[in-house]
């Protein structure tokens, strides 16, 4: 099934990390998921159940891999939707426009909203009743109310929603202590959070207490079957960066090199360790503005991070990229010297979003990929280009097709973009 909502803030993780760590408890083996390209969720979900959680993207993701994606097995799998179920781009992509409605269409699983009914009652059932019409291809089967008031409007809100004809699967009460802590990117990395089991648990508990597990489990479905998806990793031996300043890699590009026969060797830039033997070295995005001087402290990375790439490619994506440059200026204005392998300087300081697909054609090599590849990706960080000196990267479109200033960088062995990778065009 899919866990869905009208909007962002309604409370789709609250229901997805309870249900997940419901399942667990109960002896289900269910596979966790998360719609569009979002890094931060999966890991959160992983801590739930215990189960890696992969990404189902209708945009980025041809069909092969959205079909290997939907066959890591399980007794049962669910998704968490992102933004708005209908929300995705103008323009599709390999699959679809990103939208949370595509992987309901394209899978037959069903779909159950959570709708906060803050500031309103019977008119819930009219919004739901809209949702379920929207598309015909996406079956709603059902509403989770949240943020309920009290008894009286509990009452209210359910007979909107009986005139609609949709089911109502459980109320929660309005709780100001069930929150987790954000950040600028979305929720603060799993890894950081203090006492993250103590607050999945309490999720459990509030949807024992108040959703009809029994009947969430029988709208279940099944699955898509799977077939074969190659994805080229990037060296044979991988060195990772993998710590709270690089975390942000999606789930399916390591399984999938990992199927390929590639070894990934982690290390931890923040512990000041250098890169190991490998045949690469890639530097995913993070949070490496709120750990600059850290990094330009670790004197023992960074000198192997420069001999490493004397001889082998160096890659380095979002966080990573603005590593591989010469100046990262955090948000109290202070500059950081960086590895200065690209002549990149980046502010946090001047902060402005960036965030949306890419669509990138490589006018240069980077790890594993010829020059001429495309590639589909997201971007998403706040960071100011403030020069960008090297030779481009690639060519990148939004997904509208609209070019975008940050084509990213390379200059000998070393490479670099804002853009997340997700998947190859085909």
């Amino acid at each position: 099934m899919i866990i869905a909502a009208p909007a962002s803030g309604q409370g789709k993780t609250t229901v997805m990390l309870g249900l997940l760590r419901c399942l667990a408890e109960d002896g289900v083996a269910v596979q966790p998921y998360k719609c569009g390209p979002d890094y931060i969720d999966p890991a959160f979900h992983r801590a739930a159940c215990g189960r890696d959680s992969f990404n189902l993207d209708s945009w980025a993701m041809p069909g092969g891999l959205l079909a290997a994606q939907l066959a890591r097995g399980g007794d049962m799998a669910v998704a968490e939707g992102s933004m708005g179920l209908f929300d995705g781009v103008a323009m599709p992509g390999a699959s679809g426009t990103g939208a949370s409605a595509d992987m309901a269409a394209l899978t037959g699983w069903p779909v159950v909203l959570v709708l906060d009914v803050s500031g309103a009652a019977q008119t819930v059932g009219a919004l739901a009743a809209g949702m379920a019409r929207f598309r015909p291809d996406v079956r709603v089967a059902g509403v989770i109310l949240n943020r309920v008031a009290s008894p009286r409007h509990d009452r209210l809100c359910r007979l909107g929603l009986a005139a609609a004809g949709l089911p109502v699967l459980g109320a929660l009460p309005r709780r100001g202590d069930l929150s987790l802590p954000e950040r600028h990117l979305g929720l603060v990395q799993a890894v950081e959070h203090p006492d993250l089991d103590r607050a999945i648990a309490a999720y459990a508990a509030f949807l024992r207490a108040h959703v009809d597990l029994g009947a969430l489990r029988a709208l279940a479905a099944g699955g898509v079957a799977g077939r074969p998806c190659r994805i080229r990793p990037p060296g044979q031996r991988i060195a990772l960066a993998q710590d709270a300043a690089f975390s942000f890699v999606y789930p399916h590009l390591l399984d999938g090199w990992r199927t390929a026969g590639a070894e990934i060797v982690p290390f931890s830039p923040l512990a000041d360790q250098p890169p190991p033997v490998a045949d690469v070295c890639w530097l995913p995005g993070g949070y490496p503005e709120l750990h600059a001087g850290a990094i330009a402290a670790a004197g023992t990375f960074l000198a192997g991070l420069r001999r490493f790439a004397q001889t082998r490619p160096v890659h380095g994506e979002c966080g990573g990229y603005m590593v591989l440059g010469e100046v990262l200026v955090d948000g109290n204005g202070v500059a950081h010297e960086m590895a200065g392998l690209l002549g990149l300087r980046t502010s946090y300081e001047r902060r402005r979003m960036h965030l949306g697909y890419r669509l990138a054609t490589l006018a240069a090599p980077m790890p594993g990929l010829a020059a001429g590849t495309r590639l589909r990706g997201h971007e998403f960080h706040y960071s100011t280009i403030l020069s960008q000196p090297d030779a481009p990267l690639a060519m990148i479109t939004d997904a509208d097709g609209t070019p975008v200033p940050e084509t990213g960088s390379c200059r000998g062995h070393v490479s670099g973009s804002f853009l997340h990778l997700i998947a190859e065009v085909p």
